[in-house]
């Protein structure tokens, strides 16, 4: 069944000399979240950000800012990222040993919660923290890189989550990421995923509104409006 659907421009693909810009013309356009990928270099093959820039972003945009911790040794800056103004810390199931304590500890400084597993990765790791988060996010390329092709297979990934997340009564909204693109958001909102994250679809065209809009043309009626999410706590 279609449904609205969120959408969170990921700034990985974004022009970097002109943050504050970019940000701001995602927000004109009617982006929803903005979606921040952390990576350490460990974890995954790429370096980028870190607190500085979260709290820098987090002066220019009321946006819900969805921080996702590519990192090895999350529990060590969970603080950090809270003080900086993350609205939403996902952390990597294959990454956090004491899972349940990384949760509680993000869940303690006012910050709604995330899981998100890799392709390969079982849903069956997230069965006993589901209860407990607020985001539950599939990777739909191998994290690490921008602007890869979407992994086919994880629309029915995508499927089975979300029959978990209804089975368990959860309110966790499901998030998809990577390779998110206009001609396919339709079947990944049909799979059953909350949140659509689109990095080089919407930073490399030429008009962001006209790509939000035809994004959100392809998921829902034109007659609906989408959900909005608070800002920052």
């Amino acid at each position: 069944m279609t449904r609205p659907a969120l959408i969170a421009p990921s700034i990985l693909a974004a022009d970097f000399a002109r943050l504050a810009e970019e940000v701001a013309a995602v927000e004109r356009a009617g982006a929803d979240f903005l979606h921040i990928d952390v990576m350490d270099g460990h974890f995954v093959p790429n370096l980028t950000i870190g607190p500085p820039i979260v709290a820098a972003l987090r002066k220019v945009t009321k946006l819900p800012l969805d921080v996702h911790l590519m990192i090895t040794n999350a529990d060590a800056f969970i603080a950090e990222f809270a003080e900086a103004g993350a609205d939403y810390l996902t952390v990597h199931v294959e990454a956090c040993p004491h899972l349940h304590r990384t949760v509680q500890s993000i869940k303690e400084r006012g910050v709604k919660a995330g899981v998100t597993l890799n392709p390969a990765t079982s849903l069956s790791t997230i069965e006993e923290i589901l209860p407990d988060v607020d985001l539950v996010l599939i990777m739909s390329v191998n994290p690490g890189f921008g602007g890869q092709t979407f992994i086919t297979s994880c629309l029915q990934k995508t499927s089975s989550a979300r029959a978990m997340i209804d089975r368990v009564g959860s309110r966790a909204l499901l998030e998809v990421d990577g390779g998110v693109k206009i001609d396919n958001a339709a079947q990944v909102l049909a799979a059953g995923a909350d949140v659509l994250v689109a990095g080089s679809a919407i930073f490399s065209s030429r008009d962001y509104a006209a790509t939000i809009a035809a994004m959100r043309a392809a998921i829902q009626p034109s007659s609906t409006t989408p959900p909005r999410v608070s800002a920052h706590r």
